[in-house]
Order: structure tokens, then C-alpha cells, then sequence
């Protein structure tokens, strides 16, 4: 038997800052910034352990309150505006050798100003250091959006400028077209992976052999300043993003499902709606929704009911149509969700429930696994443990459906 890699997730945070005081524990859409960082760590399959090295009390009540250990509070000197990282790493190594005896393998630092991070972003860090026994550490970076090839320093006397840098081959790299220069990265502050003997032995948070990280240039967030704090929380509210979210838990698959429970307008329907003279609706649907609900009760048994808000004749036809059991005027679907289960006799983490809108948001909170059509609310794609890529009416529920059969065939070969 092999033993489990001991991971520790370290995440810095000190008390002062002058550019957003208190920044890091005041809120940020909806949690405070360091629950991002913390929720990475603890969310990660490979990290063994998830700290905050701390000289502030209030930081650490508010790290242990969102899941973290605050084994120590670190000495004043090493939390000073321009203290590096190192000597922060090396202190809490070697406190937590002395006083525990606790000695990880690897070291993940993941920085609170950074909270954008990818659903998968800290273990695929991890996997790539342990995959690459050669290199030290492992860190986040993104395509450079500026390139230095076309960079200048200037004479502050003369106003003479030098290019920064050249390229080797290339006369006058900062005349020649962007796309035959060489591919530059940014480093970002999502993530650093590093082998605790390079921060011991070798007294850097680096070492010699670093390997890249790509990530998405859409998580590209550090804040600094307060119009950083705007314009990131308001794409983490609006975005979109599949991110690891401290406001969302983010379940997992049910081990069990047997009902799906499916909003009707947005979902079932692209969420237009054509009136005529009389007032009569009409929807737009997607055939291949229904026949993917009949496939997936043939094959496991999930049964398939819808829960909406509205009373119209349109939902009761086309649920007729689909041969789904219908709830309509539902103005409270958390309740109805759980009355549903109780007459069914199955729990809430059996049952599966779809929405698109905010209205949905109580019935996401009551089941066991909550699942989004692409075109859902911003606040909806937010809060789902599965956002789907397909929008609803067009194709979102087969998708659905797909998934749960694919899962079903897998875990019954098995």
C-alpha cells in the first residue's frame, strides 16, 4: 500500500494593506476574498491540509470559520508591506516541523488576492509537479497580453528609447508582426506548487526547474486596487464562470438518483413565447428532450416530473405530450420539492433538479444536485453543481440525460 502524498496548502494573509484595507477578509460577492482561497484548498482531492499563515487574530477567527487551521500567528517582522514569500513558506514549514512534526512532500500556496480559480486548477497543479519528478515547483500563468519584445525603457534625460529586450534572428523585434515572436506568459497569483525540499534546501519558492501552468485567461483576476474589487466581483457574480466558489458548495454526483425534477420556461422551453390575437401561447421545444427522458427511464429508472411556476395550458399540453407529471402554480419549489420527496419516499440527495431562473434558486438549495441550461440567470449559473453546455430548449435536458446514461453505464460495468 502507498502512502497518501502530503499536501499543504499555505494561504498569506496579513493584516495590513493600504491599497483596500481589511481586504482580506471583507467581503467579496457574497463571501469574504480569503473563503476563495481557503474553499480551494479544501476542495482539492490532493491537498491534505489547508492553513492560513496569519499575523492578524481577526483573519484567523474568519480563516477557521470557513474551514482553514491557523496553527500559529506569524511573528510581525515577516508581515511587513514588502516582505517576499519565502521567508512566510520557510517560517511555516519550520514551525510546523518543531511544534508537530509535520513534514509535507509538496507545498501549494495559493494567494487571496487571486480568487478566480479553475474547478480542477489546484490538483491539476499538484498531478503536474508529481508527474515531473525533475522539476522544483509548478506555477499559474497566462498569455501575456502586452509583449515585451515590443517593450521600451526610456532616458529619462535624453527621451531616447532602447528596446527592453530582442530576439535573437529577428532585426528589430519591436517593428516585426506579433505573430513570429516568441510566445511570452504572465505569471499570475492562482497558484504556486513547490517541493518543500526546494523552500528548505535550496531557500527558494522556486527552485531552478519551473514548470508552467496555463490557465484560461478568463480567471486572470488580482486585486489591488478598489476598481480591481468592482470589476472582479462583478464578473464573479455575472460571469459565469465555472470556478471554485466558497457561496456555492458544489456537490457532487447523486450515488443514487431517481427523480429528476425539471423547471418548465427556460429549461423545457428556448423561453420565448409567441401570443396571437386571442392570446393564445405558443413555445418553442426540443424534441430531443423528451426521447432522452424516455431513455433515461428505460435504462435506470430515474423518473422525470416538472415543477413550474405557471398555470397554462401550454405546459399542461406539452407535458402531456413528454407523458411527464406536471406541478403547476408552484410559487415556492423548495417546499414542493421536499413534500415531493416525502410522498415518493426518497430522499433529497436522490433527486436531481433543473432550473434557469432565480425563482429556482430555493429548489436548488432542497436536492441533492442542482443543474443549469447554459442561458440560465447569472446568479443561477452561479449557484449550480453543473452547468450544462447547451441552452434550454435547445437540446439541455438530453444533454442532461446523456450525462446521467453515460454515468449509469460506467458505474454498472464496474
Amino acid at each position: 500500500m502507498v502512502d497518501r502524498l502530503e499536501v499543504l496548502a499555505v494561504i498569506p494573509a496579513r493584516g495590513g494593506s493600504r491599497g483596500i484595507p481589511r481586504k482580506n477578509i471583507r467581503e467579496f460577492a457574497g463571501a469574504p476574498l480569503i473563503a476563495y482561497s481557503i474553499a480551494a484548498g479544501l476542495r482539492s482531492n490532493m491537498v491534505t491540509r489547508t492553513i492560513v499563515s496569519t499575523d492578524d487574530e481577526e483573519i484567523a477567527a474568519v480563516a477557521r470559520q470557513y474551514g482553514a487551521e491557523t496553527p500559529f500567528l506569524r511573528p510581525a517582522e515577516l508581515a511587513l508591506e514588502y516582505t517576499t514569500d519565502y521567508p512566510v513558506f520557510d517560517h511555516a514549514l519550520h514551525w510546523l516541523a518543531e511544534h508537530e512534526n509535520y513534514h509535507p512532500e509538496i507545498v501549494v500556496q495559493l494567494r487571496p488576492t487571486s480568487p478566480v480559480r479553475p474547478l480542477t486548477l489546484v490538483d491539476d497543479a499538484i498531478r503536474k509537479l508529481v508527474d515531473h519528478p525533475g522539476a522544483d515547483s509548478v506555477r499559474g500563468v497566462v498569455e501575456a497580453g502586452e509583449n515585451p519584445y515590443k517593450m521600451w525603457r526610456v532616458d529619462p534625460a535624453s527621451g531616447e528609447m532602447k528596446p527592453l529586450i530582442g530576439v535573437d534572428g529577428i532585426r528589430e523585434a519591436y517593428n516585426a508582426p506579433r505573430q513570429i515572436l516568441p510566445n511570452v506568459h504572465w505569471q499570475t497569483g492562482h497558484i504556486d506548487v513547490i517541493r518543500a525540499d526546494t523552500i528548505l534546501k535550496k531557500h527558494s519558492l522556486s527552485g531552478d526547474v519551473i514548470l508552467g501552468l496555463i490557465i484560461d485567461p478568463l480567471f486572470k483576476v488580482d486585486i489591488d486596487t478598489p476598481e480591481d474589487w468592482k470589476k472582479y466581483e462583478t464578473l464573479v457574480k455575472t460571469g459565469g464562470l465555472q470556478m471554485v466558489d466558497p457561496v456555492n458548495p458544489r456537490h457532487g454526483w447523486p450515488s443514487d438518483p431517481r427523480l429528476l425534477v425539471l423547471d418548465f420556461d427556460g429549461v423545457l422551453t428556448d423561453n420565448r413565447v409567441w401570443v396571437n390575437e386571442e392570446g393564445r401561447e405558443m413555445i418553442a421545444a426540443n424534441r430531443s428532450d423528451s426521447h432522452g427522458l424516455a431513455l433515461l427511464h428505460s435504462n435506470t429508472g430515474i423518473d422525470a416530473m416538472v415543477l413550474s411556476r405557471e398555470v397554462n395550458p401550454v405546459v399542461t399540453a406539452r407535458c402531456k405530450k413528454m407523458n411527464l407529471p406536471v406541478m403547476q402554480g408552484i410559487l415556492e419549489k423548495g417546499d414542493a420539492l421536499l413534500q415531493i420527496c416525502a410522498e415518493k419516499g426518497i430522499r433529497p440527495d436522490q433527486l436531481i433538479f433543473m432550473g434557469n431562473d432565480v425563482n429556482d434558486l430555493p429548489g436548488f438549495a432542497r436536492s441533492g444536485f442542482a443543474v443549469a441550461p447554459s442561458d440560465a440567470q447569472p446568479e443561477v449559473l452561479r449557484r449550480a453543481d453543473l452547468v450544462l453546455t447547451l441552452p434550454g430548449g435547445r437540446g439541455a435536458v438530453r444533454e442532461l440525460c446523456d450525462l446521467l446514461l453515460d454515468r449509469y453505464a460506467r458505474e454498472s460495468i464496474l
